[in-house]
């Protein structure tokens, strides 16, 4: 793991509200470059807009949030686009477009590098095809390159997902929920894939989780927050579910926040392996 001088993502003292809301609360973060971070936390805790700050998707109240040694809030048009096609997101809900193919769902993660109109697979070149079609081998989908999207299982659209992220080529990957909405075997199956390229392409990862187990097996280090604030930052070498649920469980003062704190606990305990390798689909145009 690189050191501290080495961060790729520094955000000191950020506050961000929505009004009466207060979304982040003098949140301070240091991300090394090739590391492993789950943001861990109840619903409503601020995974998500501390996530969004580093894509310049939110703009912070106060603060400073730096982002590959660019200044994200000060950024503004093609500055912006940059950062973000060096920074790829997973979402919750997968956010394919459904009468897409699987294929071309993946092709539109290098849209930044495209210029001009696009017709469907007559719009990529043979090289960004072929790409693509690499990456659906990699998450096992292969088979699956000229289906619909919305044929697919949920765990099997997150895989198109994460493809579709690393058409981008990005150095930072950043996932919000990505499994919220899977069963624990397919839930297994994506952070393992995830973690794997990780560690393969070098990317530095930041990720939202709600299930501690998983956040523990899968990080390097886990961040708490309760109520935008960070309330627990720690490597997970040493650290154990009962430490983490003891904070949890000191820091949830309401009847709703403790019912949370025991949902934290429903998580899969063991990464499963991806999936298998699949058959070539028909030639690329």
């Amino acid at each position: 793991m690189s050191t501290t001088t080495d961060s790729l993502i520094r955000l000191d003292g950020v506050t961000k509200t929505f009004g009466s809301t207060t979304a982040l609360r003098d949140a301070s973060l240091r991300v090394s470059r090739g590391e492993i971070v789950v943001l861990l936390g109840l619903s409503g805790s601020g995974k998500s807009t501390l996530l969004r700050h580093l894509d310049g998707l939110e703009v912070p109240t106060s603060g400073s949030v730096e982002v590959l040694g660019a200044d994200v809030p000060r950024l503004r048009g093609r500055a912006l686009r940059r950062l973000r096609s060096r920074v790829g997101f997973i979402f919750q809900q997968f956010e394919l477009v459904p009468s897409l193919t699987v294929l071309e769902n993946v092709l539109t993660g290098s849209l930044s590098g495209i210029r001009g109109p696009r017709l469907g697979l007559w719009g990529y070149s043979k090289a960004a095809k072929l790409r693509a079609l690499e990456h659906l081998d990699r998450v096992g989908l292969l088979d699956r390159a000229y289906q619909r999207s919305d044929t697919l299982s949920g765990g099997q659209q997150q895989r198109v997902a994460i493809a579709r992220a690393l058409m981008q080529k990005p150095e930072i990957l950043l996932a919000d929920e990505p499994v919220a909405s899977l069963d624990p075997e397919s839930s297994d199956q994506v952070m393992a894939l995830i973690r794997e390229i990780a560690r393969d392409e070098g990317l530095t990862v930041v990720c939202s989780l709600h299930q501690v187990d998983l956040a523990i097996s899968w990080a390097d280090r886990i961040v708490g927050l309760r109520h935008g604030e960070v309330v627990l930052n720690m490597a997970t070498e040493h650290l154990t579910k009962a430490e983490v649920m003891e904070i949890y469980g000191r820091v949830a003062t309401t009847t709703a926040e403790l019912a949370m704190v025991s949902d934290l606990e429903s998580a899969p305990t063991d990464a499963a392996a991806a999936a298998t390798p699949a058959r070539t689909p028909e030639p690329v145009a």
